[in-house]
């Protein structure tokens, strides 16, 4: 059976106040056709789970221009110099991530684990309020899982059973973040026929994808 739906179909899942994961990574491998039209929807109080938010013109950086995220979870907000005005202003709450721990707490909640341990910002300020333990006399974080209701993902060819193949560095967190979300979402650039994606090259599985939109509908 066909995942393929229209666009219509996907825009009326993502409600106010849901915690929906993007993928992307500085808007490349981002769902855009998707975030348009949740700009257009006004979908409001999201909290956003991204490797970045992208530019103001582009990518999730939409959203945050629009006021429509309360809270952004994220490894950087460099270069979208709305989003620190926001939170500098208390807009919007930023909760900023080491990149790597990003990755890994997204993984775990995939997994199904109860988090993971990392050495990566002890002695910081990341270490303010989380759990530390010891392991073989060295102090590890205690980094608890990052799911979502939703995941907005962007495939570079799906099949109609929702197989996916990422094109080079429109990979990054997309995979990962298919496996961590009750419900996911994959705007394919070419949507091909169930079997045209040689099994080799699969990289997200159809088991995880719910539904799949053409990119530009």
């Amino acid at each position: 059976m066909s995942k393929v739906v229209e666009l219509e179909r996907v825009l009326e899942l993502v409600k106010d106040g849901m915690v929906v994961m993007i993928g992307g990574f500085l808007a490349v491998g981002t769902p855009e056709t998707i975030i348009d039209k949740l700009v257009e929807k006004g979908v409001k109080d999201l909290t956003i789970i991204c490797n970045d938010t992208a530019f103001p013109d582009k990518g999730i950086g939409k959203l945050v221009v629009n006021k429509q995220v309360k809270r952004v979870i994220t490894s950087h907000i460099g270069t979208n110099p709305e989003t620190g005005r926001q939170m500098n202003a208390g807009e919007m709450e930023v909760d900023l991530v080491p990149q790597g721990t990003l990755a890994e707490r997204i993984r775990a909640a995939g997994a199904g684990l109860g988090g993971i341990l990392t050495p990566t910002g002890i002695g910081t300020v990341v270490e303010e309020g989380k759990e530390k333990i010891l392991v073989n006399n060295k102090e590890y974080l205690l980094e608890l899982p990052l799911k979502a209701d939703i995941a907005l993902l962007r495939g570079s060819k799906v099949d109609a059973k929702g197989n996916v193949w990422y094109n080079n560095a429109t990979r990054n967190f997309n995979p990962l973040m298919a496996t961590a979300a009750d419900v996911v979402i994959v705007e394919a650039e070419e949507i091909v026929e169930t079997g045209d994606i040689d099994a080799n090259n699969v990289v997200t599985s159809g088991i995880f994808v719910d539904y799949i939109v053409k990119e530009g509908k």
